[in-house]
């Protein structure tokens, strides 16, 4: 892949499935705050916000890897494996943190669907009740037709969190579960000949360079 170009880490075959970034210094992908170890190093969030965006656009199905353009040399042999490590470590952790937000919802999902349907059948059994009592005229309807809508309304939460808030959220994980087992190379650009290919229009440089 990187034909006279010097890289170190992951076997990165050729394929459509490439995230490709391009810095100054590997500190660049990750947050300056962060006290720990390079290799428990959280990414920077416009780092991971990109590397995700990319990912989302990859064909469906296609595999995923990540390949840095670094501005210097190569450093030490092992630098490479570190990254990979560190970058694939970050996204296990934003799915367990996904996962756990996951079953998060899904519980209180459970829990409003006994609340929705316990009131749902309160009011239709109070509704049927005034409307004998108090025949069809417009009290008996307006009441008895209030406390029908009342009860599907108390079922909108539950329905909202199983018809549509869950999938999102499990998207999410299955795609950082993909990013927690890519392959990822660093290309020294420069010990390059040219200009690494790639690397133009993926440049974090200039946004991470403030920092």
């Amino acid at each position: 892949m990187c034909g006279k170009w010097r890289y170190s880490g992951d076997d990165v075959p050729i394929h459509d499935g490439v995230v490709a970034v391009h810095v100054r210094e590997l500190d660049q992908l990750f947050h300056s705050m962060d006290p720990t170890p390079f290799h428990e190093k959280g990414l920077h969030p416009d780092a991971e916000e990109f590397i995700v965006a990319a990912a989302r656009e990859l064909p469906s199905g296609a595999p995923a890897a990540l390949v840095v353009y670094l501005d210097r040399p190569a450093g030490l042999a092992d630098e490479g494996h570190v990254l990979g490590q560190a970058v694939r470590r970050h996204f296990e952790r934003e799915s367990q943190l996904v996962g756990w937000e996951l079953r998060r919802l899904l519980r209180r999902g459970a829990t409003s669907l006994v609340i929705g349907l316990t009131v749902l059948a309160a009011a239709l059994i109070g509704s049927n009740y005034i409307m004998k009592a108090l025949g069809n005229g417009p009290i008996g309807t307006v009441v008895g037709t209030g406390l029908t809508i009342g009860g599907w309304v108390a079922m909108s939460h539950p329905l909202q969190i199983f018809l549509y808030d869950w999938w999102p959220i499990l998207g999410r994980r299955m795609l950082y579960d993909r990013l927690g087992k890519m392959p990822v190379r660093i290309v020294y650009t420069a010990d390059a000949p040219t200009p690494a290919p790639g690397a133009n229009g993926k440049d974090f440089a200039p946004r991470f360079g403030e920092l």
